[in-house]
C-alpha cells in the first residue's frame, strides 16, 4: 500500500506552487473518462426514447447537446480543480480580462447565446428546413456557436447561430411536413377555362410527390395582357427538392396541353406604324 501511494505522489512536473503528480494525470484521466460513460448512457436513453417515438429525433438531439455541454463544463472544473487551481479564485482574479475578451469576441459570444437558445427552445430542430437569406437549407447539426446544413445545390453552409435568432426566418417543416407550394401558368386567350382547370389537376396528380390527401386547388387569376392567368395550389412532403417536383409537373402540363390543343402564349406586341403620307 505504502509503494502505490509513493507511486502516486511521484512529482512529474512542478511550476511554482503547483505540481503535477502521478495521482493529478489518473485523476484527470478518470474525469474524462467517467464523463463520457455519463454521456454514452445519456445519449443511449435520450436516443432509445427517440426510437420509441416518445420524442422525434431534432429533440432528441437538442436535449443531449444540453446535456453534454453543461456536462464536460463541470468535468472541466473538476480537472481543474484537480490541477489544484480554484475555479472560483481563477474567475475572480481574470474578471477584468474576460471584460476584455468579451467586449474583443463579442459577436462569439453573441453566436455562442444564440445555439443555447436554439437548443434549449427548440423551435429549429435537425432535420428542419430553413429558408435564410433566400437560400434554402436542410439543417444537419447544431452547435454552440454555428450550425450546419445543406443547401438545395448539396453545398455545406457554415451559419452563425445569431443569424437564426435574430433575422426573420422561414421554417418550411415547423408544423408539417405536409406544405402547401403554388405554381403559376398561363395558356391563350380563347381557350375552354373548364378543360384547362381540368388538366392542370390530372396533371398535377400524375405526379408522385403530390400529396392526395389535400385538395389540389386550381384559381382562374386575371386576364392578363397576353394571356388567361391561372394558378395551381397543392401540398407535398418533399419540400427540400419541391423545385424539381414543380419542373416535373410543368412537363407534365406541357405534355397533356399539346394532347388537348391547349396552347401557352409568348408576350405580343401590337405595333402600329403611321406613315408621313398618312398623316398629310
Amino acid at each position: 500500500m505504502d509503494t502505490i501511494n509513493q507511486f502516486l505522489e511521484i512529482e512529474l512536473l512542478r511550476i511554482r506552487d503547483y505540481s503535477i503528480s502521478v495521482y493529478t494525470i489518473i485523476a484527470i484521466l478518470l474525469i474524462i473518462l467517467f464523463t463520457k460513460l455519463v454521456l454514452y448512457i445519456i445519449k443511449k436513453a435520450i436516443f432509445r426514447k427517440h426510437a420509441n417515438r416518445k420524442i422525434d429525433k431534432g429533440n432528441a438531439y437538442a436535449l443531449y447537446q444540453i446535456f453534454k455541454y453543461v456536462i464536460w463544463l463541470v468535468s472541466f472544473a473538476m480537472i481543474l480543480e484537480s490541477l489544484g487551481i480554484s475555479v472560483t479564485v481563477l474567475i475572480a482574479g481574470s474578471a477584468a480580462l474576460l471584460v476584455g475578451i468579451g467586449l474583443g469576441l463579442q459577436q462569439t459570444f453573441n453566436d455562442v447565446i444564440s445555439g443555447f437558445i436554439l437548443l434549449s427552445e427548440r423551435s429549429i430542430k435537425v432535420g428542419d428546413i430553413l429558408e435564410i437569406d433566400g437560400d434554402v437549407v436542410k439543417i444537419q447539426d447544431i452547435g454552440f456557436r454555428t450550425s450546419k446544413g445543406l443547401n438545395r445545390d448539396e453545398i455545406s453552409i457554415i451559419i452563425p447561430n445569431s443569424l437564426i435568432t435574430t433575422n426573420k426566418v422561414i421554417n418550411w417543416s415547423h408544423q408539417s411536413n405536409l406544405t402547401r407550394f403554388k405554381i403559376s401558368v398561363g395558356v391563350a386567350y380563347g381557350s375552354d377555362i373548364d378543360l384547362v382547370c381540368k388538366v392542370l389537376e390530372e396533371s398535377t396528380r400524375q405526379h408522385k410527390e403530390i400529396s392526395n390527401e389535400l385538395e389540389i386547388d386550381i384559381r382562374f387569376l386575371d386576364f392578363g395582357t397576353s394571356s388567361l392567368d391561372f394558378q395551381i395550389l397543392f401540398y407535398s412532403e418533399n419540400i427540400f427538392q419541391i423545385e424539381k417536383v414543380k419542373s416535373d409537373i410543368r412537363k407534365i402540363i406541357d405534355r397533356n396541353f399539346r394532347k388537348n390543343g391547349i396552347t401557352v402564349p409568348f408576350p405580343q406586341v401590337d405595333l402600329h406604324y403611321k406613315s408621313k403620307a398618312e398623316g398629310l
